[in-house]
């Protein structure tokens, strides 16, 4: 059943189709909202368009989840001009980017729009059930006009402040996510070399004071055997790093999140055991 009624036939638009964007899209439609999702590369879902110019006119609220800041500025100033969907009326930034580089948005973008950041966690699997949690900055009445779209694709929902805080406090978080990505990578390699089973050391680390979230879900998050390539989420995790230390604070030491970048840029796959 419909959690809501739109005028239009696809009001809702989601940019960036890929691990996260499609199963968005997907518990959008699931959910029963009028959804239609864009992406640059083909796709075999019947709600994704390469077509640019039949996915604009029929958005009034866009959620932008493509991969970079590049591909931010294509899909809204660049060759796909979104900004210019004739009745575009809200934009959410999903997309993991620099925190300086959200809230300057504000500034190129006219007030008419409404400005949400709404980057979120999870990984995949979170995005397919459902269960992904947002950070959100952005005036509360704007958060709570679009509450019914984040309540049909996450469950847990953390409003940071203004327009920006959501981003800012999600690299903050990817940040602790990378330095958890690389040290337990580590600790599997170093116990492999010790001849520890990889299953009864997760196990431990799960119950135990080195518990995280990487270790914890190693079985079920879709790149915690992962080497870095430019296009998996390991590669993102180099740049959410670089977003992190964008926002970084005037005059911080930024030598440990150097080493964690460095650390998961070495990353080579891990192969299962047993």
């Amino acid at each position: 059943m419909s959690k809501r009624s739109h005028q239009t036939p696809n009001s809702i638009g989601i940019a960036g189709c890929g691990r996260m964007g499609l199963p968005m899209l997907e518990a959008l439609i699931q959910a029963g909202f009028p959804a239609i999702g864009f992406d640059i590369a083909p796709k075999t879902s019947p709600h994704v368009t390469a077509d640019i110019t039949s996915f604009k006119p029929a958005i009034e609220t866009l959620i932008t989840v493509v991969r970079d800041q590049s591909q931010t500025e294509a899909l809204l100033f660049g060759p796909q001009s979104c900004l210019d969907a004739p009745n575009l009326s809200c934009l959410i930034v999903a997309s993991t980017l620099s925190p300086r580089y959200v809230k300057g948005l504000r500034a190129r973008i006219a007030n008419s729009i409404t400005l949400i950041d709404a980057p979120m966690s999870g990984a995949s699997i979170a995005a397919r059930e459902a269960r992904l949690s947002f950070m959100l900055g952005g005036a509360e009445a704007d958060i709570a006009a679009q509450q019914p779209l984040f309540d049909a694709m996450g469950a847990h929902f953390h409003h940071m402040g203004a327009f920006g805080s959501g981003m800012q406090a999600k690299v903050l978080n990817n940040l602790l996510a990378a330095s958890n990505t690389a040290m337990t990578r580590l600790v599997l390699d170093w116990g492999d070399a010790a001849g520890l089973d990889e299953r009864a050391l997760l196990d431990l680390i799960h119950t135990s004071s080195g518990q995280n979230w990487l270790a914890s879900g190693f079985d079920e998050i879709e790149f915690a055997r992962d080497g870095l390539q430019d296009d998996n989420s390991i590669g993102i995790l180099v740049k959410d790093v670089e977003s992190a230390l964008d926002g970084a604070p005037e005059g911080a030491d930024t030598a440990l999140p150097r080493q964690v970048q460095s650390a998961i840029a070495a990353l080579k796959p891990r192969p299962r055991r047993g």
